[in-house]
């Protein structure tokens, strides 16, 4: 029975791949030697029992360390008395090579409400208890690698990965267009929901990683907030609103209608027979329609510019900044506070900077610039006017 003794006992091809891996034999003797590497530990199995655990280092078997199984087998004190047990080679290294990806996350966001995401990055396990690891995961299987950690783990690491991300986005408000900016806080809620767990099966996450939350593009409701995110940025870019973009578009297809002939409509609007002073076509087809007055009379039409008129009776415009409807009464928009700066002609919100309004194309100058260039104005309110007004129509001081 001597010759049938192991001598050494060891694990020498350690692949980063692998958490745990079982000698291939399990006739044992007190006196066999035991090497145990670095970032290793070794765990004896004997009849079901945990006989005892190794760490780094050269170990030679015998009753003092093996208590468990001298008591399971009788064993007596000196002497190589044979037994049998199977010893388990821990990997206790944490390399970060586990990569992950998440789809179907569906997130709330304030301007596109319901958005598809993907996400996807990377992290590492590791062997905290190398007996708890082996009690609950390992079983009968010989070795125990990371692909068998993620296919066995993979509902309940989708399940946390979405809740954690839905949960950040949705208890910091953050946009979709800035969940980019907040991978790093992302992560550490994946990682604060899932620690618990992997503990419980004597693993610890010593990283975890966010590198990508992207809209879906696969989805077709992804793909059109996509395009309206771009369309938003080319705005931005070049300077126009999105009621311009509106009246680009329109003329565009009234130009090139059926057949690609420029019809009556397309020379109107490109030879400005719809875009001058009193409204326009462009302020028919972005503004919404002027409400009847008393006995079903229409508002009148305001006067020109450079007149010192009132802004006409527009009860409803859409603002240059969001594209959102508000009242003419507000002084900046309620949906995203930018201020209200109305066409003198026919009341149309434009943007600050604007040469031309975007409803009827009326040349738009600010009272400082209209001061110096023309040397007109109120000298109480700053009001311009035109040569020859006698009164301010703002402040009603007389000018001479």
């Amino acid at each position: 029975m001597a010759k049938n003794f192991i001598d050494l006992v060891e694990w020498k091809d350690m692949s980063p791949a692998l958490f745990a891996w079982k000698y291939p034999d399990h006739n044992l003797s007190m006196g066999t030697q035991l090497i145990v590497h670095e970032s290793q530990e070794a765990v004896f199995f004997s009849k079901g029992e945990i006989a005892g655990e190794f760490g780094p280092g050269r170990h030679t078997l015998s009753t003092e360390n093996l208590p468990v199984v001298s008591k399971l087998f009788g064993i007596p004190f000196g002497g190589r008395n044979p037994f049998t047990a199977d010893v388990w080679f821990v990997n206790k290294r944490a390399p970060l090579d586990i990569d992950w990806r998440i789809s179907k996350i569906i997130v709330s966001d304030p301007q596109f409400k319901y958005v598809p995401l993907v996400a996807s990055g990377r992290y590492g396990l590791k062997v905290e208890s190398s007996s708890r690891f082996l009690t609950e995961l390992v079983g009968t299987v010989s070795t125990f690698d990371k692909k068998q950690i993620t296919d066995h783990f993979s509902a309940m690491i989708e399940q946390y990965t979405k809740n954690a991300i839905v949960d950040f986005i949705r208890g910091n408000n953050v946009p979709v267009t800035e969940i980019g900016a907040n991978l790093t806080e992302i992560a550490n809620a994946v990682r604060a929901q899932m620690e618990p767990f992997w503990q419980r099966y004597g693993l610890a996450l010593p990283g975890f990683y966010v590198t990508n939350v992207d809209i879906d593009e696969s989805e077709q409701i992804g793909r059109k907030i996509i395009e309206a995110i771009a369309s938003s940025s080319a705005q931005s870019i070049a300077g126009y609103t999105w009621q311009q973009q509106q009246a680009m578009d329109i003329a565009k297809n009234a130009v090139s209608g059926p057949g690609g002939d420029m019809g009556i409509l397309g020379m109107a609007m490109l030879t400005g027979a719809f875009s001058g002073g009193g409204g326009g076509f462009a302020n028919h087809m972005m503004q919404p329609p002027q409400q009847p007055g008393m006995m079903g009379q229409v508002p009148p039409a305001a006067p020109a510019m450079g007149q010192g008129a009132a802004r006409p009776m527009r009860q409803f415009v859409f603002c240059s900044n969001c594209g959102k409807k508000y009242p003419t009464t507000s002084k900046f928009c309620p949906n995203c506070g930018d201020k209200y700066n109305p066409c003198p002609v026919c009341g149309a919100d434009n943007m600050a900077n604007a040469k031309r309004c975007v409803s009827c194309g009326t040349a738009l100058v600010s009272s400082q610039d209209m001061s110096a260039q023309a040397g007109f104005a109120c000298p109480s309110c700053g009001t311009p006017v035109s040569p020859g007004t006698k009164f301010c129509p703002n402040c009603g001081t007389k000018l001479s």
